[in-house]
């Protein structure tokens, strides 16, 4: 049986406990308990969540566990010397140790996340990099394994968090049953952006979400601003200014973001040719591409394939 303890603390983020489900559900895939579930605290008894009603828990124990979870909270708080100790030790005795969203700020303040990627919450992703500023912190990820180690971005990512676990120790067929059983597609590659390129850019007028609409249901007609113009129902003047003063941004950038976003989707599937994702995305041709990935990501879209392929 592998031994998942899952600590909370007064006042934990209750959505942190969606983890515990999806262990729940490969047990039931499976047939047999292959996860011990146990909820932990410092000192054991009810614990209140954030939303007001209480858990009860054991206490630390000096037994190894298999999977150490730390759970978030929905704002940053110094964790008791007691449960930076525990966290320390598991490091050493544990398979490995995670904390979505917040969680993250508990393994830094350990020393555990020095020297090692992570992620977080994209909201409290500044303030864990100025507070520790060893980490080397991936912002826009929804979750990252270093080593032993497994941080996550906020909310629902924690599912994907545990999907990633699930399939590394029972497989991918489990993985996506489980995933199916909690009505949630399979999980989400971890190197996935934890935003879409349409919310970043938060137009303003249905004009302008109609245009992005038309482009990222198209990307693989050339775009032009007199397209979009059209499709915006305006002036190719007026289209390019309102466009501009809306997102911050000009179309032929915005359509850029739309067309790396929907490589990379592609890309971690790993399932089409880098030539083929370059025709189905609008860049034409794998060089284009390539410019365009070292624009914005700093690597080539090889260098986004290989990580997706060693994700567990």
């Amino acid at each position: 049986m592998h031994r998942v303890g899952f600590v909370v603390f007064p006042n934990f983020q209750v959505m942190s406990l969606a983890i515990v489900s999806a262990f729940e559900m490969a047990n039931i895939a499976v047939g047999e308990a292959f996860y011990g579930i146990r909820l932990l605290s410092e000192h054991g008894g009810p614990v209140r969540t954030s939303a007001g009603f209480a858990v009860e828990t054991e206490p630390l124990g000096k037994s190894a566990l298999d999977t150490l979870v730390v759970s978030a909270a929905t704002y940053i708080h110094p964790a008791s010397p007691g449960l930076l100790d525990y966290v320390r030790q598991s490091v050493s005795t544990s398979r490995r140790v995670a904390a979505p969203c917040t969680g993250a700020f508990t393994l830094a303040e350990a020393g555990v996340l020095d020297g090692r990627q992570a992620t977080t919450h994209w909201f409290f992703a500044n303030d864990l990099q100025k507070r520790f500023p060893a980490v080397r912190l991936e912002e826009d990820r929804i979750f990252i394994v270093d080593g032993n180690v497994w941080t996550s971005a906020g909310m629902t990512a924690v599912v994907d968090l545990a999907l990633a676990m699930i399939e590394q120790d029972l497989g991918p067929e489990v993985a996506r049953g489980v995933a199916k059983s909690l009505v949630v597609y399979h999980r989400r590659a971890g190197g996935q952006s934890q935003f879409s390129a349409l919310s970043k850019l938060k137009p303003k007028s249905d004009r302008i979400q109609k245009a992005l609409d038309y482009a990222k249901k198209n990307l693989q007609s050339r775009l032009a601003v007199d397209e979009l113009a059209e499709a915006a129902n305006l002036s190719t003047r007026q289209f390019s200014r309102a466009f501009r003063d809306e997102t911050g941004q000009s179309p032929a950038k915005a359509v850029e973001s739309l067309r790396l976003e929907a490589a990379r989707l592609l890309i971690e599937k790993g399932r089409l040719s880098m030539d083929r994702i370059a025709v189905e995305t609008g860049f034409v041709d794998r060089e284009r591409m390539r410019k365009a990935f070292l624009r914005a990501f700093g690597q080539p879209p090889q260098m986004l394939r290989r990580a997706s392929r060693t994700e567990p």
